[in-house]
């Protein structure tokens, strides 16, 4: 079997894998925190909302590991723009998303700030040590203040879908999980990166383009289904704040966490269009909230037309990618 037919199978198995290992890791970690008795509803804002991150941190430390940290900082940038673009597109499509105020007032904020800061950072095409480890330590109290209004906020549909998230699991149980999670979260991201990075190689492409695309898509996909699949239920009141709340993760922990083992040096292509290109997405979500919420309508939603619009904007700039030549 050629090498090339190797790494694509090794991308294939290592994204299943870590998507269902980071899962299990993350079930185990919540239902621990349950029985040490945190409530549901904190573990809910925090453990399992941020926890969708933790492929993407653990590709991030392995690329980094590897020497190609460029593609670590293009999975997270790829991945805020597939989590508005194709995730909230495709479900706003499904079913209209309900949007409430704390929305615009604490999510959306933080996520408005950070990914300006992330700019800041990035600004001199570097990511020193010092910036990966004041980015890091800033994340928590940013987790502190936002679950803490999310707690006041919330209404009671929102409350009773992050609850729902938890397991129920034995102290045993939970810590088996935790364990065998993590275990294979590390070894499937190594398999994954290596055969990024072979395809990479193959193609002729920058590992920055294979982050930005095949990465980013793939590590988004779980999200998708399941944002759907409660779009299908009815029950998706957190799904804009959970993409929110990802994609402040991905740009406060996965950008920042090839910078602790080596300084990382940014492509100018990062900057100017990969980057550009997910503020701008962003700032049109916080409108679209923003517009929802001035509506009219006593149930504010950012409905199909909106959803159809990220999705093309998602689609515009992989076509820009296809132009620019990056994927040629």
């Amino acid at each position: 079997m050629s090498e090339i037919l190797l790494a694509w199978g090794a991308v294939i198995g290592g994204l299943a894998v870590l998507v269902w290992s980071a899962d299990r890791f993350v079930a185990g970690s919540a239902a621990a925190a349950h029985n040490l008795g945190i409530s549901k509803l904190v573990i809910g804002l925090t453990i399992v909302s941020f926890g969708t991150s933790a492929p993407e941190i653990l590709v991030a430390i392995n690329a980094a590991l590897d020497g190609v940290g460029n593609m670590a900082i293009g999975n997270a940038v790829g991945s805020n723009l597939a989590n508005i673009g194709l995730v909230l597109g495709i479900t706003a499509l499904v079913a209209p998303l309900p949007t409430q105020r704390h929305l615009l007032s604490n999510e959306m904020l933080f996520l408005l700030i950070v990914s300006a800061g992330a700019g800041l950072v990035i600004w001199d095409l570097q990511i020193a040590m010092w910036e990966g480890i004041v980015m890091l330590l800033l994340l928590l109290p940013i987790i502190y203040i936002m679950s803490q209004r999310q707690r006041q906020d919330f209404s009671a549909a929102e409350r009773q879908e992050e609850e729902e998230e938890i397991p129920e699991m034995s102290n045993a149980q939970a810590g088996i999980w935790f364990a065998v999670g993590l275990v294979l979260l590390i070894a499937s991201a190594k398999t994954l990166v290596w055969g990024a990075q072979t395809i990479a190689l193959d193609m002729g492409v920058s590992p920055l383009v294979i982050g930005l695309t095949l990465l980013a898509v793939g590590t988004s996909l779980p999200e998708l289904a399941a944002s759907i699949a409660s779009a299908l239920k009815g029950h998706h009141d957190i799904a804009i704040g959970n993409i929110v709340g990802s994609n402040i993760f991905n740009i406060m922990a996965v950008m920042s966490t090839p910078a602790l083992l080596a300084e990382i040096k940014i492509d100018s292509a990062l900057l100017e269009r990969d980057y550009a290109a997910m503020a701008a997405l962003t700032i049109m979500l916080g409108i679209a909230v923003l517009i929802s919420l001035r509506s009219r309508r006593t149930d504010a939603r950012i409905g199909r037309t909106m959803g159809v619009m990220f999705l093309l904007f998602y689609l515009g700039y992989f076509f820009w990618l296809f132009q620019a030549g990056a994927l040629s």
